[in-house]
């Protein structure tokens, strides 16, 4: 039985150790061990998320609903609306200035949050397709170690019928020997 990861790394991926991955190691080592290799990423990630990371992320959550847009749009019709209907004494006449200006900022501000946040899921995207492929990857050597043991046990079986057919046909041949002799008697 294979004891070392450079053993396994040469039987199960054909590679020498100094080309395997962290992961590939981690699968290694953890096949030597018998441990699983899964892990819940997500947990893991919100561990290390800062309270800016979280709060992109809810803007993001927020700032990309359809609540929001639909909330936002009445918003925009309250205000557009209300203008008009003042005429001569809004706070914002057409072609609301005021309201073009805050849209800007709001735009300023939300755009760059909504991109960090999606940059935050592009990593985390990353570190569970890592993941999905060491789970995979151990998927794989579990199999074949499974495939290699049923080989062994079904060799192991046809050597021993083989042994029991041999000594069949050696108790054979005895018995026919004796009977050749009793009927040359």
């Amino acid at each position: 039985m294979m004891k070392t990861i450079p053993e396994l790394a040469f039987y199960w991926l054909k590679r020498g150790p100094d080309a395997l991955t962290h992961g590939e190691r981690n699968v290694l080592q953890s096949t030597m061990e018998r441990r699983p290799v899964s892990r819940d990423t997500n947990e893991a990630y919100e561990r290390h998320l800062s309270v800016g990371d979280r709060l992109a992320d809810a803007i993001a959550r927020i700032g990309g609903s359809w609540s929001f847009i639909v909330s936002f749009c009445v918003f925009l019709a309250i205000w557009a609306l209300s203008n008009i209907w003042l005429a001569k004494e809004a706070f914002d006449p057409y072609p609301f200035i005021f309201l073009n200006l805050l849209l800007s900022m709001l735009a300023a501000i939300q755009a760059p949050v909504i991109m960090m946040s999606q940059n935050r899921q592009a990593e985390h995207d990353r570190l569970d397709a890592t993941h999905d492929y060491e789970v995979n990857l151990k998927s794989e050597i579990e199999i074949m170690a499974l495939h290699e043991k049923l080989d062994q046990l079904r060799n192991d079986q046809l050597v021993t019928i083989l042994d029991r057919i041999e000594k069949l046909t050696k108790d054979i041949q005895r018995l026919e020997r004796g009977r050749k002799q009793r009927t040359a008697n």
